[in-house]
């Protein structure tokens, strides 16, 4: 019996960031389906099927959300904030990547629940190391609820 893919919805309005995020996971050992989109606003609509991410066919529930911080439309931290409101979404994990290493942010992350904090580098070879390290946790070694 083969698998189910793990379902990544990757929030990141750097389109840079988002296609090496989608390399490292499209070489991962581990069958995965990344939904990317690129602002708070797209986050919230894919997460409760609302506008365009209506259909829960075409915008499944994911297992993981990766999400970045300074974004367009609703706030990183405020997504994370809505989404860990929702009875549905409790146990759901959201690691938060960004560039931003500030205590501030740190604190109001793991105050709405992330689940982990990871500061972007800012070269992009640490930063594919990163994704890749990430990558075989998320993917290889922590299980997920279904």
């Amino acid at each position: 019996m083969k698998a189910e893919p793990i379902i990544i919805l990757h929030v990141e309005d750097d389109s840079a960031h988002a296609e090496i995020a989608k390399r490292c996971f499209d070489k991962s050992p581990v069958a995965n389906r990344v939904y990317h989109v690129s602002d708070g606003q797209a986050a919230l609509d894919y997460l409760f099927h609302q506008s365009r991410y209506a259909d829960p066919k075409t915008s499944p529930r994911p297992d993981l959300i990766l999400l970045d911080l300074r974004l367009p439309k609703v706030d990183g931290l405020e997504v994370i904030r809505r989404i860990k409101n929702e009875p549905g979404f409790y146990n759901l994990p959201v690691v938060i990547l960004t560039t931003s290493g500030a205590e501030s942010d740190i604190i109001k992350a793991y105050s709405y629940r992330a689940s982990s904090y990871l500061v972007k580098p800012l070269d992009s070879y640490k930063f594919s190391d990163l994704l890749d390290t990430f990558g075989y946790y998320w993917l290889m070694w922590n299980k997920y609820p279904h």
